[in-house]
């Protein structure tokens, strides 16, 4: 629906117009810019996330377990609320490094959380042998460790793409254009003009080439075993007197990406009082919030489970196209999906209009793909064999695929609805266009106080999405962490 939107408005316009408009000096700069932070931003988040897997899980760091959990807390922090701190604390930040430096520190958990789930899967006997034939650590990890956690990584990564992709607040804030900022801001100047529609069409095309590179980082090896080999722990490496150098990383990044953003939210509360909390309608905005990311992430991972169940057991090109779709879609901005279904509910269906069935569509074509890396990823590692013994033993087909398959993929499961849930809670655009009347939900309220630079405010219910995710964090921390093999 939204892209046939987009084609819609590119067909009505006229080839005319269409190139008119799609080939501006402008629309160059904007594909210049939102490149530029693909390019940096991407490759930075898998550096990071990895060097801190590493740390984490295969040295004997101090405090492991603490750094841990604060490689994953980033999460719990919206994007636009890290730009809206570091706005807050250093006004002069703007441009490409400091929106690519924020786009890290937000979103390289994306990466860190699968490829530590997958480091606890592994079996360690492989990497004993290399060792055993004079394999140096570091070696180790690159040439046996890392091509095992290529489908983590790049599922991670693709996440992360399409979220740069799309994100707009975060930008906004530090005064960097991309597409998606170009797009917003015509939307806004023009609400129905068909020049924001056709720089959709640039986005759907980012998309197309984000997937591809995505399926040939996957491949087509297989990621499961019938066995997981030892059910031991892996030997960690020492990093003797060099331990206080190593720890400077996680805890450089923890005071970045979490010291400075709650800082910022406790200092701008102090400066407040309790003037600034508007307790009533934080209550309600939270109570909203909490409801629709709980109906959200159930709906989301429901549609995502026949998808991701295709992708994984039967793989093939109609399977391949029907789950690109998707993540196609989800590389478009919240705005043109919102204005998709405005114009379908409007002209065909009009009782559905401003419902909340229609803003459940709306969060199913935007967070599709983050349920669905994390639902194919778990189906992919459990053996099909388990499932077939199971039929072979008397159980019923789908008695084995509840009882067998989706059991033991469930921590993924749980680790999507979270995802979900946590992108629904900061959702911005669409819930602003195709929410019913008088919903006001945290990240709506805050985003209305920033216009205003409210920052005192805004400052309460940036503080009440981020404690409404820490559940979500845990829940994907205990997901990953608890992934190992019995």
């Amino acid at each position: 629906m939204p892209v046939g939107f987009v084609l819609v408005v590119l067909v009505q316009s006229g080839w005319d117009t269409a190139s008119a408009l799609l080939f501006r000096p402008r629309i160059g700069e904007l594909l210049i810019n939102t490149m530029l932070l693909e390019v940096l931003a991407v490759p930075l988040s898998i550096l990071l996330a990895l060097a801190l897997a590493w740390l984490t899980e295969r040295s004997d760091l101090k405090w492991r377990a603490l750094w841990r959990w604060l490689a994953v807390a980033p999460l719990a922090i919206p994007a636009f609320v890290q730009a809206y701190a570091w706005d807050s604390a250093i006004p002069v930040l703007r441009g490409l490094w400091p929106a690519v430096l924020v786009s890290v520190l937000a979103y390289f958990p994306l990466v860190y959380l699968p490829v530590i789930a997958q480091l606890r899967r592994l079996d360690p006997a492989m990497e004993d042998v290399a060792a055993t034939l004079g394999t140096k650590p570091p070696a180790i990890f690159v040439h046996v460790v890392l091509p095992q956690l290529r489908l983590a990584i790049s599922g991670g990564a693709l996440l992360i793409a399409l979220h740069l992709l799309s994100e707009y607040g975060l930008y906004v804030l530090i005064r960097y254009d991309t597409l998606t900022v170009a797009i917003v801001s015509q939307f806004q100047a023009v609400y129905d003009g068909p020049a924001a529609n056709l720089m959709g069409i640039v986005l759907v095309f980012l998309a197309v080439l984000f997937l591809a590179g995505e399926a040939w980082l996957r491949g087509e090896r297989r990621y499961a075993r019938v066995g997981g080999g030892a059910a031991r722990q892996v030997a960690l490496v020492k990093l003797g007197a060099w331990w206080p150098l190593f720890m400077a990383l996680p805890a450089l990044v923890a005071a970045l990406a979490i010291g400075l953003p709650v800082v910022t939210l406790l200092r701008w509360l102090l400066i407040g009082g309790i003037e600034a909390w508007h307790l009533p309608q934080l209550a309600v905005a939270t109570w909203q919030t909490a409801g629709y990311a709980l109906a959200g992430a159930v709906t989301v991972c429901v549609m995502a489970l026949p998808i991701a169940w295709l992708a994984a057991r039967a793989p093939g090109p109609l399977q391949k196209t029907l789950e690109n779709i998707h993540f196609q879609v989800g590389a478009l901005p919240g705005v043109i999906v919102a204005l998709a279904l405005v114009a379908v509910t409007v002209r065909v269906a009009l009782p559905l209009y401003q419902t909340v069935a229609t803003l459940l569509l709306a969060y199913v074509l935007l967070y599709l793909p983050r349920a669905i890396v994390s639902v194919r990823a778990s189906l992919a590692q459990v053996p099909i064999e388990l499932e077939r013994a199971a039929t072979a033993l008397g159980r019923p087909p789908l008695a084995a695929v509840v009882g067998v398959t989706l059991r033991l993929a469930f921590p993924g499961i749980a680790a999507g609805m979270a995802l979900v849930a946590m992108g629904i809670t900061t959702e911005l655009t669409a819930t602003l266009m195709l929410s019913p009347i008088g919903t006001e939900t945290l990240a709506t309220q805050f985003w209305a106080r920033t216009g205003e630079f409210d920052h005192v405010g805004a400052a309460p219910f940036a503080l009440a999405m981020v404690v409404l995710s820490l559940p979500l964090c845990i829940i994907l921390h205990s997901q990953a962490t608890g992934a190992r093999l019995s």
